[in-house]
């Protein structure tokens, strides 16, 4: 975890991140198995440090977000992963050690099953709960949030979240819907009235649920730990990122109203989108430092999902989804926070928007997935470090020698000048193992700074 320093408020956003990447690249307290690991530690630290900083640093990093193709490279399936650490932990360790990545960027097919099952989670499918074993996880959209609520949620966001969309989107959590406002104990007197409700069944059960989960996620999170610790130990591959939030309109637009009903939204009540949505930043900013101080890591991972091309118009974007966002950036910058935004779809009308005179040079990291990577070089270099957009279909259905051509390609033109990682365009589920192998290698050898 990140300590920050008693004079914390008083430094400038530079010194607050300095502060960040000194505690994250240290190898005090890391335990290192080899000098090699050492060394390795503290050069891909750098390198990473380097092109945020809009720098060439001694290559190219290798960024590809890793999902289900480790599980299936080990002939596991994604609900091995999810219900038996052992087998994940061996098929993590084998394609790390037989890829040799970069970093451990995280794996989003590694969640625990355990916990969703105790909590009847309803926004999502996973393996072998409504989808086969063999799947990766899957979104069910729906209208959690009723159209007609937007007033409960911008008085109060947390009371909402938990007194009505929770009860709503985890079935073990539908006792959570009679508790009282926390209010009710300011006073001895009214403090019974308010315990009333907690000793009634239906609360109790959800409650127990809650406990049950919690445990459930911290034998997860030993169980990730220990992976992940072993593999910082022997290969000294740092972790990446750190934290996690989303843009405002995300959290709202994603699994509280659902695509359709946002859409509506904005044309039956746009004033009403726009007010959550500025409500919703400070609870964004402070999700993301919370977790990426957690984890003593500068980076906080931020998909973005619904500002994409065909999503909304670019006058849209510009009035619902950008200023919340940008909003958001800021308040993490002002951190010492590095925003890892992972752009997903197309962002080529919005390029000339996120290019904001207000946002500093060298403060963000943005992966791109099906944007012009020409574009993004012309209109972001020398303002933000980015990376993408290697093809996952190349991956799955191409050959070595398209994918070797491709990167090569990616570093001549957009690679030349420094601030770039290698990235695939979206998290790698499935991929032949020998196009992933060209990808890494090739990456290693041809992107070299000389």
């Amino acid at each position: 975890m990140f300590t920050p320093p008693a004079n914390w408020s008083k430094l400038s956003a530079q010194d607050k991140r300095e502060a960040r990447f000194a505690s994250w690249m240290s190898i005090e307290g890391k335990p290192m198995a080899t000098p090699q690991a050492k060394e390795t530690y503290l050069k891909h630290t750098q390198r990473v440090k380097d092109i945020i900083g809009l720098k060439k640093p001694d290559r190219v990093p290798l960024l590809p977000f890793m999902g289900a193709f480790f599980a299936q490279y080990a002939g596991i399936t994604p609900h091995d992963v999810m219900y038996d650490y052992a087998k994940y932990t061996t098929a993590w360790h084998k394609y790390n050690h037989d890829f040799q990545p970069d970093y451990l960027v995280f794996s989003g097919a590694f969640n625990p099953g355990k916990v969703f099952d105790l909590l009847d989670y309803k926004v999502y499918r996973w393996p072998g709960h409504g989808i086969a074993e063999t799947q990766p996880f899957q979104t069910v959209e729906g209208d959690y949030m009723r159209a007609d609520e937007y007033d409960d949620y911008i008085a109060d966001p947390e009371a909402y979240y938990m007194r009505t969309y929770m009860p709503r989107a985890f079935g073990a959590l539908s006792g959570w819907a009679m508790l009282p406002s926390v209010f009710a104990t300011m006073e001895l007197p009214m403090l019974p009235a308010y315990m009333i409700p907690a000793g009634l069944p239906p609360v109790l059960q959800s409650f127990q649920a809650f406990v049950d989960a919690g445990k459930a996620a911290l034998e997860y999170a030993v169980a990730s730990g220990q992976a992940d610790g072993q593999l910082m130990a022997e290969m000294g591959l740092p972790a990446l990122p750190g934290g996690f939030t989303k843009a405002p309109f995300d959290i709202i637009g994603d699994t509280m109203r659902g695509t359709r009903g946002m859409m509506l939204d904005l044309y039956r009540q746009p004033t009403k989108v726009v007010a959550a949505v500025d409500r919703t930043v400070p609870i964004a900013v402070q999700l993301g430092v919370d977790t990426a101080t957690g984890q003593d890591n500068p980076f906080v991972f931020m998909p973005l999902h619904k500002g994409a091309d065909g999503f909304m118009s670019n006058a849209d974007f510009r009035r619902f989804y950008w200023p919340s966002l940008k909003a958001t950036l800021l308040g993490l910058i002002n951190e010492g926070l590095v925003p890892y935004l992972f752009v997903e779809g197309g962002y080529n009308s919005r390029l000339d928007t996120i290019v904001d005179a207000d946002i500093p040079a060298g403060s963000t990291y943005w992966s791109f997935d099906k944007t012009d990577m020409l574009e993004v070089k012309k209109k972001l270099g020398g303002w933000a470090c980015f990376a993408g957009n290697l093809p996952n279909s190349m991956l799955h259905a191409g050959t070595p020698e398209q994918v070797i051509d491709y990167v090569k390609n990616l570093i001549d033109t957009v690679g030349v000048d420094g601030g770039y990682a290698l990235a695939a365009g979206a998290v790698v589920d499935e991929a032949r193992p020998e196009n992933l192998h060209a990808m890494f290698e090739t990456c290693k050898a041809y992107g070299v700074y000389r």
